[in-house]
């Protein structure tokens, strides 16, 4: 196809939006609404699989060096921990410090236990490289020399992986199952435009014109279809989402997780609609149009 057919292609497909004014409208509002509940829902599921993943991650191995043991011999265990290959990094934690971190949860009534009456023991925070390995560094940190014991979690640890895994591949099924729907909905409407404009190819059938001739015109129209029912759901979800993210932040802030931040999150999500919309308009027009133009 030259560039002077496809411009020719090009204004036809504007003029048949203006010719069917009212299918046309019809058509992008049932696009925007399929796209807004795609954009929502997407949204929802993508905080929600990034808030699971902050929680999973912040799960750690807490091992407790016993008491009375030397400098050295904690430098001996730090490298030994070192040495496994699932660990990512070790934060050093004095007994002093952890009793100032129970002094800021539990209350000063714990400040009586400062100095030589602290019960608590110096401890190694381990970070391993992935959340579901830190069962298998405690286990193994447990026969270290120099440990007391070495905590995860335990139950509610495994529960955690359990829920989030849970979390994740439904998130997956009911994205894959919205953008079917979305796949559904938009191509029927696009089939219906077109089915009311039968009439209309028969009689470029009987002048003669081409197969491609005739398609490409409406594959340009359900493409523009999909675009222009794009923009009122990018506009809704990103001021919606700016707005919640304002509001859920404040609450937020205190827990350590956050959501996706709006800059780089809602470039994507508008992509993606966009994408869906023109994709599947111009698939929807192709297919429609396979049963007008056969011989």
């Amino acid at each position: 196809m030259n560039s002077l057919t496809f411009k020719r292609h090009l204004k036809e497909s504007f003029k048949s939006l203006k010719r069917n004014g009212w299918m046309t409208a019809a058509a992008i509002s049932a696009v925007a609404v399929t796209l807004l509940l795609v954009g929502v829902l997407l949204a929802i599921l993508l905080n929600i699989n990034k808030v699971a993943s902050d929680i999973e991650n912040d799960v750690q191995v807490r091992v407790l060096i016993n008491r009375g043991t030397t400098k050295k011999q904690q430098q001996q265990l730090r490298q030994e921990l070192s040495s496994l290959s699932d660990v990512k990094s070790i934060r050093y934690s004095s007994k002093k410090q952890e009793l100032k971190n129970v002094i800021g949860s539990y209350g000063k009534e714990f400040k009586l236990f400062s100095g030589d009456d602290n019960p608590l023991n110096d401890v190694y925070v381990v970070k391993t490289k992935q959340p579901k390995q830190t069962v298998k560094v405690a286990e193994k940190a447990e026969h270290m020399k120099y440990v007391y014991t070495a905590k995860y979690g335990g139950a509610s640890a495994k529960k955690l992986f359990h829920v989030v895994d849970s979390v994740r591949t439904w998130g997956t099924a009911i994205g894959l199952l919205l953008l079917f729907v979305a796949v559904f909905l938009i191509s029927n409407t696009i089939r219906i435009t077109i089915l009311s404009r039968k009439n209309e190819i028969a009689i470029m059938r009987l002048v003669g014109a081409t197969n491609g001739f005739i398609r490409w015109p409406f594959i340009l129209e359900g493409a523009w279809t999909g675009l222009f029912g794009a923009i009122l759901p990018i506009v809704i979800i990103d001021f919606g989402y700016v707005w919640l993210y304002r509001v859920l932040m404040a609450s937020l802030a205190s827990t350590g997780y956050q959501l996706l931040t709006p800059a780089t999150f809602l470039l994507q999500i508008d992509l993606l609609l966009i994408l869906i919309g023109i994709i599947i308009g111009a698939l929807g027009s192709a297919v429609s149009m396979r049963r007008f133009l056969k011989i």
